[in-house]
């Protein structure tokens, strides 16, 4: 009698227990750098420490404080100043440079050029700029003079400070904005713009009727990404003017900077913190939903 031996399927491997070996060292690295420390800061904003002797619990007072510090408004308005000038030209620079490396080139060189002043660090750019634009000896001052103009304090002058601070950062970070931006243009099919060419359309009616459109979603990210790097500006002012002249580049990063380690007021600046926390989670709502960064347009 013979009888039909049915074949034994191999039970599916889960890789879920090798997937939590990969992930386990990341998850304790945002736990101990990421979280923990944002509890911490929120408890420690709520009291008055210096470092030296024990936290002492205060309440709110740390943010009634800072509702009535005029040195905290004016960091705050400088803040967005440095955004609104650092965002707005950034953008609008990197979206010219990645739309002509997608129409003229998409040489690996070209892209290799565009992305070389971001290697530089923040401190070397910083550095290398304060010597140019040094009043006496700078080589810029030297050129204005040669051609005729006045020489400017660009660091030491209140009105030319922040445009100096945002235009070192916008030629630092121009070129891997452009990338990223470059990158978001790659997704677009070419057929569409070969069908609005057959309609009659230009470069500039196929950029505005299509590139803006299907962009938008990786615009948007960009943008979101770009305004909160630019919200915790630090190292530039640090190198450069120190929060001076009066006060006038003072950043709200760099006043956090301050009051922890100049003054050693370590609760009032973790309020400080929280605060600039709020800011950017509300400039990133607000910026997801207005940019519908979300959602696409192309099907």
């Amino acid at each position: 009698m013979h009888t039909e031996t049915r074949p034994v399927r191999n039970k599916p491997r889960s890789d879920l227990r090798l997937a939590l070996v990969f992930i386990f060292p990341a998850t304790v690295g945002l736990l101990t750098f990421y979280f923990w420390p944002l509890l911490r800061g929120l408890w420690l904003s709520m009291t008055s420490w210096d470092l030296l002797s024990p936290a002492e619990f205060i309440g709110l007072d740390n943010f009634t404080r800072m509702f009535a510090d005029p040195v905290f408004w004016n960091a705050v308005r400088v803040t967005i100043y440095y955004v609104i000038l650092n965002i707005g030209f950034q953008t609008v620079l990197a979206l010219l440079i990645a739309v002509l490396m997608q129409r003229l080139t998409q040489s690996t060189l070209l892209r290799s050029l565009v992305l070389t002043p971001f290697l530089v660090s923040n401190v070397v750019a910083a550095l290398v700029f304060l010597w140019i634009l040094d009043f006496q000896l700078g080589i810029g001052n030297r050129i204005l003079t040669a051609i005729g103009f006045d020489p400017v304090a660009f660091f030491n002058s209140e009105t030319w400070v922040i445009p100096t601070i945002a235009a070192v950062n916008i030629w630092r970070h121009m070129g891997y904005t452009a990338l990223l931006i470059f990158a978001g243009l790659q997704t677009i099919p070419q057929n569409l713009y070969e069908a609005a060419r057959v309609d009659g359309a230009g470069e500039v009616r196929s950029f505005f009727s299509i590139t803006m459109p299907l962009l938008r979603p990786i615009l948007g990210l960009v943008l979101i990404i770009t305004v909160i790097g630019s919200f915790q500006v630090f190292d530039t002012v640090s190198v450069t003017t120190a929060g001076g002249p009066v006060d006038a580049s003072r950043v709200l990063q760099y006043y956090i900077y301050d009051m922890a380690f100049g003054q050693f007021d370590f609760g009032y600046a973790s309020a400080l913190s929280v605060a600039l926390l709020v800011i950017l989670m509300v400039v990133t709502f607000l910026q997801y939903r207005v940019t519908r960064a979300g959602q696409s347009d192309l099907n």
